[in-house]
């Protein structure tokens, strides 16, 4: 009976407490409550309108019907048009499109004679994007009343799948793992850096040194940035080795653009640490941070799939920018010219990451 009534006030005691501590008890609500409503919306594996390119060499009516056929489809949604297949390919090695339809100049010859009618071009390095496209192989296309005889029993379209034409998920999946890593690790550790220092007393000793704010948030993230390209490269390694994972692209571009981005992840993670009080509070709010990163960063599920909002969302995020940039670097062999956006998103984020961190910080300790 007395243990009872110890364990009803121990119990009580840590209600009180929890009740509180009104930012745990925030994100006890708010992390199933948001990340349901988000994720319910934005996991997503029907991909609609891929933006694709278009060539067409034939330019006439059946060829522009077929392309009307492919757009009824809703599948695909042509945004880019070239004038050759080789403008098409480098568009797709620079992330432009995912896909292009090449529509050959003997298109009604080969309406006639009921052969593959066009050309997919296809970035394999994707797998959940290509067997969408694979899906568009045999769709049925009969023109008009003159070609009804010939149904094209055989396949509408030929697909070329660059990039990964195995189709092998350790290909698209290796380097997504990178910038998955890299968000659970670098967020994590700078996240609980200034907490620390607070609860451990130093915080005091740090305040009487002539260090500022934004030299010890600079301070802070260094260390840390060798840890991450450690990371990278035993990661990329071992894919190479064990997975056969190709590495396309410049080793500097790859070690420039893992730079950015565990720049970025570090920085966010020391905004966590100006905000939260307690080392607790640091843990929840950077797994309310790891999740919408590593799901709406197009690592499992598809970016396209998502709806506009989602896709705001998943923009904001670090992780999103660094999934398309590696993935651009490693297999297609792009370079951070081709992918300035995301390269210019993760450098802006950085440096106002850090600002932002270190004004909270000279704020915490008026």
């Amino acid at each position: 009976m007395k243990s009872l009534i110890r364990i009803k006030a121990i119990m009580l005691k840590e209600l009180r407490q929890l009740s509180r501590d009104r930012l745990t008890f925030a994100m006890v609500v708010m992390i199933p409550l948001i990340q349901l409503v988000l994720f319910g919306f934005a996991i997503n594996t029907e991909i609609r309108n891929i933006p694709v390119g278009l060539v067409d060499s034939s330019q006439t009516y059946h060829s522009r019907l077929l392309t009307e056929s492919v757009k009824a489809t809703q599948v695909v949604k042509f945004g880019h048009y070239y004038q050759t297949a080789e403008q098409a390919k480098q568009a797709i090695q620079t992330g432009e499109i995912k896909a292009a339809l090449i529509i050959p100049a003997d298109f009604e010859q080969r309406l006639a004679q009921n052969r593959a009618l066009a050309q997919w071009m296809v970035n394999g390095s994707d797998s959940i994007l290509s067997a969408t496209i694979l899906g568009l192989q045999r769709m049925p296309f009969i023109p008009d009343y003159k070609t009804r005889n010939l149904p094209n029993q055989g396949k509408t379209f030929e697909v070329t799948l660059f990039y990964n034409p195995s189709r092998k998920a350790s290909i698209n999946i290796v380097p997504g793992l990178l910038g998955v890593i890299l968000t659970m690790t670098m967020v994590l550790f700078t996240s609980i850096a200034i907490v620390r220092e607070r609860e451990r007393g130093n915080l005091e000793l740090l305040i009487t040194t002539p260090v500022s704010p934004l030299e010890l948030m600079i301070a802070k993230i260094i260390p840390y940035i060798f840890v991450g390209l450690l990371q990278v490269i035993i990661i990329l390694g071992l894919g190479h080795l064990l997975f056969s994972v190709p590495i396309n692209g410049s080793l500097i571009q790859i070690f420039l653009g893992s730079l950015l981005f565990i720049a970025a992840s570090l920085t966010l993670g020391l905004i966590i640490s100006t905000l939260a009080q307690t080392q607790l509070q640091a843990m929840q709010m950077t797994i309310f941070i790891i999740l919408p990163s590593i799901l709406l960063s197009g690592f499992m599920f598809p970016y396209e799939g998502m709806p506009i909002l989602a896709q705001w969302i998943a923009e904001v995020l670090p992780a999103t920018h660094f999934m398309r940039m590696i993935r651009g670097i490693v297999l297609r062999g792009a370079d951070l010219i081709d992918l300035w956006h995301d390269s210019l998103w993760l450098a802006s984020f950085t440096i106002l990451g850090i600002l932002v961190a270190a004004k909270r910080f000279k704020k915490s300790l008026d």
